[in-house]
């Protein structure tokens, strides 16, 4: 077994005394676990960030559209996600598969959630594991060709993506709306509070090449036939 690996995450603002939630976390496929590798942490980092620049600034009504703004991205997301995952257990059950996919090497993890819309963001990640469990599940039962399951492994993968890079995106709009109301650096102070806390992953994320060379803006979510 792997010596476990110690990774970083927000720390919150130690002026605040700030309701939690303490989850440990399972992901089983290679596509879900390089979200955690490659954008899990900036994105945790870009919300505690918002609402730690909406509260300074002082705007409810901004607090209520930025929130509204991430809630739309995150829950029209995971609707999709859950829809074709629907979709591929129907096809599961079509085919007669019975047998489920294990993993070498999935990646256990202990978070620290400490809004709504981290909470959501979490779910997220889990989804797309179930979703990748599934697709791998038909590839090796020869429902699915080599080149579906790379396809679809990297769109849905690319995709989620670019959700945390819109919430980055509003991050640094927030940044800017404070900046112009002076309190840039009293942002800069607030936000500074990052320093290290342990999270444990008890095995580190393989990462392999992309599996196909399109345009991740242009490539649409993968569909199987019935």
């Amino acid at each position: 077994m792997a010596e476990p690996r110690r990774s970083k995450r927000p720390l919150q603002d130690s002026r605040f005394s700030r309701p939690v939630f303490e989850e440990t976390i399972t992901i089983h496929s290679s596509h879900a676990q390089r979200i955690l590798d490659r954008g899990y942490y900036r994105v945790a980092a870009a919300l505690y960030a918002i609402d730690v620049v909406l509260r300074i600034i002082g705007d409810h009504d901004e607090m209520d559209a930025v929130e509204t703004l991430v809630d739309g991205h995150i829950q029209a997301f995971a609707t999709t996600m859950e829809q074709e995952r629907q979709r591929l257990l129907m096809l599961r059950e079509q085919s007669g598969i019975t047998r489920h996919v294990k993993y070498t090497r999935p990646v256990t993890l202990k978070i620290q959630i400490s809004s709504p819309q981290m909470a959501q963001y979490t779910v997220l990640i889990q989804v797309l594991d179930r979703l990748m469990m599934e697709i791998d599940s038909l590839w090796m039962n020869a429902v699915l060709t080599s080149k579906q399951k790379a396809l679809a492994g990297y769109t849905w993968r690319v995709a989620l993506l670019r959700i945390g890079r819109e919430i980055m995106t509003l991050e640094r709009r927030a940044r800017d709306a404070a900046a112009r109301d002076g309190k840039a650096d009293e942002v800069a102070a607030a936000t500074a509070a990052t320093a290290d806390t342990d999270v444990v992953v008890e095995h580190d994320a393989a990462d392999t090449p992309a599996a196909a060379s399109a345009d991740p803006e242009a490539t649409p979510a993968p569909r199987f036939p019935d």
